[in-house]
């Protein structure tokens, strides 16, 4: 175990050898705190989407009330609650939101799909046109801290996009007002129509909308375990699409015996403080490595302001040591990280090792935080495994891909035949039968 001695103000480190687990400590190892309290939380969040879908706001003020502490009787934020948050906001801030929102916009626009049109066979024509989505929810998190930087990764793309309609919902703070950061984030981002609701309540005020918030096609946003479970249920239910699964943060580091001890703890620690039910992984084939991080995280650990969040974080995070890299990028793959740090010599020449990883962090001097600020990258990630599958929010998320075909009389005939054949097969004789028709009018 960890030679660094547990006080009462710092975590026993969950460190381990990996050769030394079977398969079944191995899947406890990578299982998140998530995962052990799922239960509890679906039937938790079931009970408050069933409130908001059959009594609207009158529900909202009653869970606003118990969960945020506050009474509202209006939820959207007004004219001069926006410009109170201008006035609250530091200069300083706004300029380096304003600099983030041009490198995000940078990124993202730089990746924007367009259409396409082709001739497929003589007469045929099939084209792929690219629509908004009409109308979309954003969720901004505020639970233990505000991110505005969450309303600049979220509006700037969906401006992009060229979505109809916007709003977004944030948490209350304790006196009843939005976070001035948060507003003026979105305001940059062209953005204006702004609910101060929170948690599982404000997805479903958004997915089934109320007398005062519009219902949406899809949501968007990162939250906790409630929010994302939330998120899931609606998009189960039908009532409205979402972006991807995108809970409680998380990051698995693979580093070396050259890394630097400090720049790793500090990594692993702007994770942990998100919240207590996040987790950090770090995977070495360096003993030594280790032993200096747990130092290292013993040290920082002690100087945060939010140390008693990441105490608890830690509690379900892992330090594991590794016969080699290549089996660090076996486990990485497996558990499919939301952000995955390389803290390795040749960080690039290991990239195409990377199957499964919401977001990927170069060397020693790309540190995460880079990314969920201002590098330009969207910090809007799929968490809990779903990395596997789904990718990070991206201009192409606000958008529908919708294929075109057009066939002429040349067309029908140049083809029509092989989808008679096909149908036939299939015992689909409705489906031949469209096509002879045409084929019979065609050649007439």
């Amino acid at each position: 175990m960890s030679a660094v001695q547990e006080t009462s103000a710092q975590p026993a480190w969950n460190r381990l050898q990996w050769s030394a687990l079977d398969e079944a400590a191995r899947t406890r190892a990578l299982t998140r705190p998530v995962q052990v309290v799922a239960d509890a939380t679906r039937q938790a969040v079931a009970a408050v989407l069933d409130a908001v879908r059959s009594r609207g706001d009158e529900a909202l003020r009653e869970l606003t009330a118990r969960f945020d502490k506050v009474e509202l009787e209006r939820f959207e934020v007004s004219a001069g609650e926006f410009a109170a948050a201008e006035a609250a906001v530091s200069p300083e801030l706004r300029q380096a939101m304003a600099d983030a929102a041009a490198r995000i916009e940078a990124f993202h626009r730089a990746g924007m799909g367009k259409g396409y049109s082709v001739e497929t066979a003589p007469g045929v024509v099939c084209e792929r046109i690219i629509r908004p989505v009409p109308r979309v929810g954003l969720y901004v998190p505020a639970g233990s801290a505000p991110l505005p930087s969450t309303a600049l990764m979220l509006c700037v793309p969906a401006a992009l996009a060229g979505c109809r309609q916007v709003v977004l919902c944030t948490p209350p703070r304790a006196d009843g007002t939005a976070d001035p950061a948060v507003l003026v984030a979105a305001r940059l981002a062209g953005v204006d129509r702004v609910f101060k609701l929170g948690g599982a309540q404000a997805i479903a005020a958004l997915a089934f909308g109320t007398a005062s918030v519009p219902k949406v096609d899809k949501i968007f946003g990162p939250g906790n375990s409630y929010v994302d479970e939330a998120k899931r249920q609606v998009a189960q239910g039908g009532a409205a699409a979402i972006d991807m699964p995108a809970g409680p943060s998380e990051v698995l580091v693979i580093a070396d015996e050259g890394a630097d001890p400090a720049y790793v703890a500090s990594d692993l620690l702007s994770q942990a403080e998100h919240g207590p039910d996040s987790q950090v992984l770090l995977l070495s084939d360096s003993a030594a490595l280790i032993d200096r991080v747990e130092a290292e995280l013993a040290s920082q650990l002690e100087a945060l302001p939010r140390a008693e969040i990441a105490r608890k974080a830690l509690a379900s995070s892992r330090l594991v040591l590794v016969d080699s890299l290549d089996e660090a990028f076996a486990i990485s793959n497996t558990y499919a990280p939301e952000h995955l740090i390389l803290a390795l010599r040749e960080p690039r020449q290991w990239l195409d090792r990377v199957e499964a990883a919401g977001s990927v962090f170069l060397g020693d001097w790309t540190p995460e935080a880079l990314g969920d600020y201002c590098s330009g990258t969207n910090h809007v990630l799929p968490t809990n495994g779903a990395a596997r599958a789904w990718s990070g929010v991206s201009v192409a998320s606000f958008q529908n891909f919708v294929s075109v075909q057009a066939a002429s009389r040349e067309g029908i005939l140049a083809i029509g035949e092989c989808a008679v054949t096909m149908a036939r097969a299939e015992q689909l004789d409705a489906h031949a039968n469209a096509v002879a028709l045409r084929l019979k009018g065609a050649a007439a």
